[in-house]
């Protein structure tokens, strides 16, 4: 723990010396009068029309001015369309979107940005932006890859096909090196997904479905919000910011509510509970001075989809029961009876220590935030016909260990300096631009086992694929330093009942091994990585690529007699230069293409007159998905000048022509 309070006082001293010159100091959060302000809910986003048969939206980033909390000074935030949070996505399964995203935002950070960092610094703009859609099952190109960013006066337009399970989705900022600066910029909102069979099942709905992002930040005095500088291993804020509101109350009817929890924050955990509380928040107790619970959470979905049957969570019966504890990224969809509680106040409470080692953890809470938000139930009476189903899906089909190809074993790791403070998060011992390892084959299924050597609960965030918690198990971690060899240390234990649905984001415990199981239905480049921000901008990420399955050779193939066979199966894979992004582009592109056998390759970019202008891959490649970046340059590192230009693949099947354009 002595790491992060030097890094804490460190950073109150630069702020302090900087706030002297600038004029600016921390504001003080019992300054602010909590629960005043009335729960924000976001807009929902209209379309603008049809992009054939895609329904079409256009949604513009930029930097405005927006009251936070009553008492406070007009914050600048960056947001989607002029709000803070984004306007929320309304999609309906099987039913494709096309969305334009704007950059519009100012050539200038609301940030310093550490320029140590890799892709923070030079010659990489201040001010870039690439949107991904957190959870969505989307062509790589449309992932939101963090090279694939673009500045201000540029767009990018994004396709989401939607075939996935109804679910609660999110969209934010990825943009290399600076993900948690835009994202506290305010650069989130979110996407839900629905079918006619979620339609059908009776929740609560309308006025009564309310989707909550839990954020924490802190602010200068004049409304401003404050991030420190240089890089920390996490930042944790001192006041609760909601759907855009600090410290803000729901008044609701008392009936059923349905609720779709995220938490937004960028490595707060939370774990979460409702208390009996008066009318200012402050909790009220028991003849036993216990605080007194409020009423249960029946937890309905996760982040993939919808449970097979709810979970009971903060049942006030039962003392052992699980509170809602979930990581940067994770969503839960929960259902909270609000019935018979007539005029009463409920405080939603926090417990979850920062930095989270786990909820056993004897480590000091260096930041706490044990207050969210305040619920006033109205006096009144009301009609409720919702339900809370008591069976919503016959089964969660989960993938089976049996058909798994691949079991991959991978590290988290810390990298320290000669005092052993942490300077950057590792995966698998890796960084951003050593080689890609992990590259599973196109349709086929894989284990993960996620070997956690540091002392921090992360939560790991894979790109494309919804998976399953299989198991979670203690292992001696100074043995596993000593040799690479796991010994474990007690039996495995399964996931927790609300963890056995669809995941896209799973905690990974301090000394245990998490093994996870997904399914690869894409081929092309993702990524994965610790969704603790401040990780996953510093190293905690590495790129994965799902490629195409190698050509069979001759064997022997099976008539309907039985009879053996000598032949060759052709594995229907085309040689394709697939695609640039962006196209038109004014720092660089991701330049993708197929290989259906191996071959030598030969990638070249010419100009209008057919000049050569650099050779950006000669070599032998096996077969499979491949992406390559073009940043501009030419064969002697200088910038090409704005125009027109052509990639040329070569190989064995022949040659593909790209056509690009280059805008400064």
């Amino acid at each position: 723990m002595m790491f992060v309070k030097k890094f804490l006082t460190t950073t109150l001293l630069v702020l302090l010396l900087c706030g002297v010159a600038l004029g600016q100091v921390l504001l003080d959060p019992s300054a602010l009068t909590k629960y005043i302000d009335p729960l924000p809910l976001p807009g929902v986003l209209a379309p603008v029309g049809m992009l054939g048969y895609e329904i079409y939206y256009e949604v513009t980033m930029s930097e405005f001015q927006q009251q936070l909390h009553s008492e406070l000074s007009p914050t600048t935030v960056w947001g989607y369309n002029g709000t803070y949070p984004g306007p929320t996505f309304e999609a309906r399964r099987n039913y494709p979107v096309a969305v334009k995203w704007i950059n519009n935002l100012p050539y200038d950070h609301l940030f310093t940005i550490d320029t140590m960092l890799h892709g923070a610094g030079y010659p990489n703009p201040a001010v870039r932006t690439v949107v991904h859609l957190h959870g969505g099952d989307v062509k790589p190109e449309d992932d939101g890859y963090p090279e694939a960013w673009y500045t201000s006066g540029y767009s990018a337009l994004f396709h989401y096909p939607n075939r996935q399970l109804p679910t609660t989705l999110w969209y934010h900022d990825h943009a290399l090196g600076i993900t948690r600066l835009n994202v506290v910029a305010g650069l989130a909102g979110f996407y839900l997904l629905r079918d006619d069979w979620e339609m059908s099942l009776n929740l609560p709905s309308g006025a009564y479905e309310v989707p909550i992002v839990i954020q924490d930040r802190t602010f200068y005095d004049n409304g401003e919000f404050f991030y420190p500088y240089p890089w920390e291993p996490e930042f944790f804020g001192d006041v609760a910011v909601v759907n855009g509101k600090v410290w803000p109350k729901l008044v609701v009817e008392p009936r059923k509510y349905r609720f779709r929890f995220l938490n937004g924050s960028n490595a707060r955990f939370y774990n979460l509970k409702m208390f009996e509380a008066d009318e200012y928040g402050n909790l009220l107790y028991d003849f036993y001075s216990e605080m007194i619970p409020g009423p249960a959470f029946y937890q309905i979905g996760s982040d993939g989809g919808f449970l097979s049957a709810p979970v009971v969570l903060n049942d006030p019966g039962d003392p052992y029961s699980p509170r809602m504890l979930f990581g940067s990224g994770e969503r839960f969809d929960v259902i909270i009876d609000f019935a018979g509680l007539q005029g009463k106040y409920f405080l939603l409470h926090n417990d979850a220590k920062a930095p989270f080692k786990g909820l056993d953890s004897p480590v000091e809470d260096e930041a706490p935030l044990p207050e969210v938000m305040l619920f006033e139930v109205k006096d009144t009476t009301v009609t409720d016909n919702s339900v809370i189903p008591w069976s919503i899906m016959p089964t969660v089909k989960r993938h089976s260990e049996y058909n798994a190809v691949k079991t991959r074993d991978l590290t988290l790791e810390e990298l320290l300096d000669s005092l052993g403070n942490p300077i950057a998060a590792l995966l698998n011992g890796m960084m951003w631009d050593d080689p890609i390892t992990e590259k599973p084959t196109l349709n086929t299924t894989e284990i993960w086992k996620i070997i956690n050597l540091t002392e921090d609960v992360h939560p790991i965030h894979l790109h494309l694929v919804q998976f399953n918690v299989l198991d979670r198990q203690p292992f001696d971690v100074e043995q596993y330093m000593l040799d690479s060899t796991i010994v474990f240390t007690g039996p495995a234990v399964p996931p927790d009942p609300n963890e056995m649905g669809w995941k896209d984001t799973f905690r990974a415990h301090p000394g245990e091994v998490t093994r996870i199981i997904a399914r690869f239905n894409r081929a092309g480049l993702y990524v994965w990585h610790c969704h603790i921000l401040e990780h996953e901008d510093n190293e905690m990420m590495r790129p994965y690529q799902v490629v195409y399955p190698p050509r069979p050779k001759k064997g022997y193939a099976f008539t309907k007699n039985n009879e053996a066979v000598l032949g060759e199966i052709e594995a229907p894979i085309s040689f394709q230069l697939l695609s640039s992004y962006p196209n038109p582009f004014n720092q660089s592109t991701l330049i993708s293409y197929s290989l259906p056998v191996d071959s030598d390759v030969k990638l070249e970019i010419y100009n209008v007159a057919g000049q050569k202008v650099i050779i950006l891959k000669n070599a032998f490649e096996y077969a499979g998905a491949k992406t390559v970046i073009w940043d501009g340059t030419n064969d002697s590192g200088g910038k090409v000048a704005s125009g027109v230009y052509f990639a040329k693949l070569s190989t064995v099947k022949g040659n593909s022509v790209l056509k690009m354009a280059l805008l400064k």
